[in-house]
């Protein structure tokens, strides 16, 4: 069975999996002001930190996947918390695929943009700012995925990651990524 491009190596993963928690969490007290005493959100960007530090062996962490932010995000409030809470299951889902590193920069993209009455300029504005905070390592890692909506085999194909504010956001970041 051949690995999808999405995947990266463990290595990178790790490595772009503190990138990832660091996005999602930028955008943690967009959530907890809405949902003050759920500590989900913040347990998966841990478990994301967990994972990149190397503490949290890989199996464990792909069983994990952040599905207890999903099921946050599910029961969150307001759009722009809800959004929050998806970026930290992404960042915690990069264990599994590196891909969703992006898919974390897209969330917290999109919960600041909502946050602020939900402009396409203050995701693009996110964007540029998480490339910012890129390590060199981290964009040669991500610089390898394939660009948003061409390859379906991980989060990166047509779908979830692809639209709106996220996708906005994805895009910016490859943009600035092949620039690099």
């Amino acid at each position: 069975m051949a690995t999808s491009p999405q995947t990266l190596s463990l290595d990178h993963r790790r490595l772009v999996a503190a990138w990832a928690a660091d996005c999602a969490e930028n955008v943690l007290d967009i959530f907890e002001d809405a949902v003050p005493d759920d500590g989900r959100v913040r347990a998966s960007i841990q478990q994301a930190r967990s994972f990149a530090a190397g503490d949290l062996d890989v199996a464990e962490a792909v069983k994990r996947r952040g599905g207890d932010a999903g099921a946050a995000a599910r029961e969150a409030p307001t759009p722009a918390s809800r959004a929050a809470a998806y970026a930290a299951e992404q960042a915690a889902a990069v264990a599994h695929m590196g891909a969703h590193a992006l898919g974390a920069a897209g969330y917290a993209a999109k919960a600041s943009a909502l946050d602020v009455g939900g402009d396409d300029d203050v995701a693009r504005a996110e964007a540029r700012g998480q490339v910012a905070a890129m390590t060199e390592a981290v964009v040669h890692a991500l610089s390898g995925l394939p660009p948003l909506g061409e390859n379906r085999a991980g989060p990166l194909g047509p779908g979830r990651l692809s639209g709106g504010h996220v996708g906005v956001a994805i895009r910016a970041i490859q943009e600035l990524l092949n620039g690099h």
